[in-house]
């Protein structure tokens, strides 16, 4: 019984790690498009 709650702890730290480096990763691309966006509109 203790191996499984290991693992299943194991797992959801995984997830949850997973989930917070995908949002920042979201809101790095974000950043980025909205500094293409800006550059595009100054030189129009």
């Amino acid at each position: 019984m203790k191996k499984i709650t290991a693992f299943v702890m194991l797992c959801a730290m995984i997830f949850l790690t997973g989930c917070n480096t995908m949002k920042g990763a979201g809101q790095d691309i974000q950043r980025g498009g909205e500094k293409l966006e800006d550059a595009a509109d100054r030189h129009k």
